[in-house]
């Protein structure tokens, strides 16, 4: 209804101006002036001069894995389901028992947090690139 009035009227109003102001405040009307000063103005908006701080990074150490968090973990897992890159399933850990639960909870204390990491993803990647061929 109120597109109607306005038609009627003829007072319909632009939504787009089709220029905007320059930092200096001098208005742009050039089309590719004004992609390259939105791009300027998106820069700015998500620039951080912030220092970076050094407090956490490097320091994964926390406390150590609990053999009974490991035994909730496995626990809670499905039985049946495919096995990840290591090829060991619940089952097998499950079959070993008190014995199997802590050597996961052993190496799992022993991992390097920041190098464990990196080398799963690298395991993962490599796997997906062979099964995609």
């Amino acid at each position: 209804m109120y597109r109607n009035i306005e038609e009627i009227t003829g007072k319909r109003t632009s939504l787009s101006t089709g220029y905007i102001k320059a930092m200096n405040g001098d208005i742009i009307i050039d089309k590719e002036k004004i992609l390259e000063r939105w791009a300027e103005y998106i820069r700015e908006l998500f620039k951080d001069d912030r220092k970076d701080h050094n407090i956490m990074k490097n320091n994964f150490a926390g406390p150590p894995i609990m053999k009974e968090e490991v035994e909730t973990a496995i626990k809670k897992m499905k039985h049946g389901k495919a096995t990840g890159p290591d090829n060991i399933s619940v089952e097998l850990i499950e079959a070993l028992e008190d014995f199997g639960i802590g050597k996961v909870t052993h190496l799992l204390n022993r991992a390097d947090s920041n190098r464990f990491i990196k080398v799963y993803i690298h395991c993962i990647a490599k796997e997906a690139r062979c099964n995609r061929m």
